[in-house]
């Protein structure tokens, strides 16, 4: 009985912020979504109808939204591997110490200022007359601007430290007999990398991924500022919050879907089992 009260005792406050804030703020959300919102006074009436749905589905806008969203999340999560691995190698099994620190610091730095100085500080680099530009005039070219590449650059920058930092956490763990084995073998560096390390190193991708994927999905600030004319999930969601609440609610629920599907996938191959 007394293990019981401890155990009790211990749940207690998890359990209540896990089912009493972040599950029941779901199941409103989802409940929300359902409702009627009328066209004549704009106020929400309870009730059920699958409108809110269907204007997501019939709706050319939205539905190119979605795949824009989602292709953003993925470019952003794709390229946050494609420098971690080969800067997660370099720190762990190439770097001096002193290099190293730096280099860990250098990463984590955006984790020091807040979210809208990060923000503005990429606006400011590609604006007009910004870094961007002035970098590549000599070569007589421009810079992006305020474009859809630029808000995948921005959401790299923003979400990196929780793909690189794994990712690096689990390349140190490698023993170095495996490079050696592999050169031994007559592996190249690109071959020791795909052959070697990613398999090892598989479940920090998927943790890394899962932040940066997530976190891109759920992120409309960065559009607004420096994605120009760019649309995302989260655009259209702060756009209707105020205007069409159920509608906001429906549509809230398409990047949780694409986080779950994502998840399911991931789960399908074992992965999570190892994290």
């Amino acid at each position: 009985m007394k293990r019981r009260l401890r155990i009790a005792g211990l749940l207690a406050l998890p359990m209540t912020w896990l089912i009493g804030i972040y599950i029941f703020s779901l199941v409103m959300l989802l409940v929300t979504a359902f409702w009627i919102t009328d066209p004549f006074t704009s106020k929400v009436k309870p009730g059920f109808t699958l409108r809110n749905f269907e204007q997501l589905l019939v709706n050319p806008a939205y539905l190119s939204t979605s795949m824009r969203t989602l292709g953003i999340a993925l470019a952003v999560t794709v390229l946050a591997i494609l420098i971690s691995v080969p800067l997660g190698i370099f720190m762990a099994k190439i770097a001096s110490p002193w290099l190293r620190a730096l280099l860990a610091v250098s990463i984590t730095l955006p984790l020091w200022a807040g979210y809208l100085v990060k923000v503005l500080a990429m606006r400011i680099t590609f604006t007009e007359q910004g870094f961007a530009n002035w970098l590549l005039a000599p070569l007589g070219i421009s810079g992006p601007g305020f474009s859809v590449l630029t808000v995948v650059l921005t959401l790299t920058y923003l979400w990196l430290p929780y793909m690189a930092v794994p990712v690096y956490t689990a390349i140190r763990q490698v023993p170095p007999n495996l490079f050696d084995a592999s050169a031994d073998l007559g592996a190249g560096s690109w071959r020791t990398i795909a052959s070697v390390v990613l398999p090892i190193i598989k479940p920090a991708l998927i943790a890394g991924s899962v932040f940066t994927f997530s976190l891109s999905l759920g992120d409309y600030l960065v559009a607004r500022f420096v994605g120009g004319d760019t649309q995302m999930i989260g655009s259209v969601i702060a756009s209707n919050i105020n205007l069409n609440p159920p509608l906001a609610a429906a549509y809230s629920l398409v990047p949780i879907a694409f986080v779950v599907i994502y998840l399911v996938s991931v789960q399908r191959t074992g992965a999570l089992e190892r994290m």
